[in-house]
């Protein structure tokens, strides 16, 4: 099979979609004024503000007061939890999270740590959720944050968020919930309300808008702090000129993501679970790691491999693949380790992560190439 281009990395990052592109373009030629002017020009860039709001609003069945713009995913982790922290430290000084959380949600709950405050990394379970009851057996009455992420972004494990928020409910507690949504967002059905979340971070480019926009949902009445200070954006939440044009992205990726969803995200489960087959057939040794909750990921290991051997060999096949996380820069997963797998099958485990441009015949390519591969390093 002659040499192809196959991207499969699409969990670190995804193509911008052409339909989002002329919507920033669009944005910096003819709506480059200030959204807060309030001159002719600034107006035609307010409206194009509103426009990208609502639509990421609608795409999480939020209302639009209740949707923050930022940079991206980290940023609004990074607010949701240390402004969370700030305005709950009366209600007491410990912390909930998981040890399979995104590290833009580890490194501000170290930094808590490092200020005093207590907390606790669950553990997933073999299928990589954390299941409600150790939130339940964890919940204290000093609980001021219970951080824990909607879908995991090595494994695809969908967390039941929803059922996190009744404990916290029942329990009577007043820790805010926040959840990372960047893997969910356009991926999986979300509706804020039915969710129960306090807090959502999504990210615009892991569904085909562009790097530099992401949005933080604020339930309406949290009393979140600004993270920045200076001019009144946001409603006075974040400081800065809004990103408009990556902005105007992120809006038109949304709602065209919003609209597509049923029908992409049956296309690429048809793709995963093809993909995982032919797997299976071509390398009976592989694991496939975790029970496929979101579509989008496929993670599995071929032990007695070395996963950058594989993914170095792969990408001089023109297949882009991952180890786990794009933060983590080739680093062991912290994900698999906290899944308690065998060292043998985390160092030779990739991820492989779909978008909807994805076809059955960049599969076949890719296990192709991993099959030849895998029998080379047995060799």
């Amino acid at each position: 099979m002659p040499c192809m281009e196959v991207y499969l990395d699409n969990a670190a990052t995804t193509q911008v979609r052409a339909e989002a592109v002329e919507k920033m373009l669009s944005a910096m030629q003819d709506g480059y004024g200030n959204p807060s002017s309030t001159h002719r020009a600034g107006r035609g860039a307010a409206k194009l503000l509103a426009a990208a709001r609502e639509s990421v609003a609608s795409a999480l069945g939020a209302a639009t007061c209740e949707i923050c713009f930022t940079s991206g995913g980290t940023e609004a982790d990074n607010w949701a939890i240390l402004s969370s922290a700030e305005a709950g430290q009366r209600g007491g000084r410990h912390m909930i999270t998981s040890s399979a959380e995104h590290e833009a949600v580890l490194a501000p709950a170290r930094k808590l740590e490092s200020l005093g405050w207590e907390v606790d990394y669950l553990a997933p379970d073999s299928t990589g959720r954390v299941p409600a009851d150790s939130l339940s057996d964890a919940l204290r009455g000093d609980t001021a944050l219970v951080s824990i992420m909607l879908v995991n972004n090595e494994t695809g494990a969908v967390n039941p968020v929803e059922e996190y928020a009744r404990i916290i409910k029942k329990r009577g507690s007043g820790a805010m919930l926040h959840t990372d949504a960047v893997q969910g967002l356009g991926k999986i059905p979300i509706n804020v309300n039915a969710l129960g979340a306090d807090l959502v971070s999504v990210s615009a480019h892991k569904i085909h808008g562009p790097k530099g926009a992401g949005a933080l949902y604020i339930k309406r009445g949290t009393k979140l702090p600004a993270m920045f200070a200076g001019g009144g954006q946001e409603s006075g939440r974040r400081a800065g000129t809004e990103a408009l044009p990556a902005i105007a992205g992120f809006g038109e990726a949304a709602r065209l993501a919003h609209i597509e969803l049923e029908e992409a995200s049956r296309a690429v489960r048809y793709l995963r679970e093809y993909a995982a087959g032919l797997l299976a057939a071509a390398i009976p040794r592989a694991i496939i790691i975790g029970e496929g909750d979101s579509p989008y990921i496929l993670s599995f290991s071929l032990p007695g491999a070395r996963s950058e051997v594989l993914m170095n060999y792969l990408d001089g096949e023109g297949v882009c693949v991952a180890s786990g996380a794009a933060c983590g820069k080739g680093a062991r997963s912290h994900v698999l380790k906290a899944m308690k797998l065998k060292d043998s099958v985390i160092a030779g485990a990739l991820r492989v992560s779909f978008s909807r441009y994805s076809t059955k015949t960049e599969a076949e390519y890719l296990v192709d190439k991993l099959r030849t591969a895998y029998e080379t390093l047995r060799r």
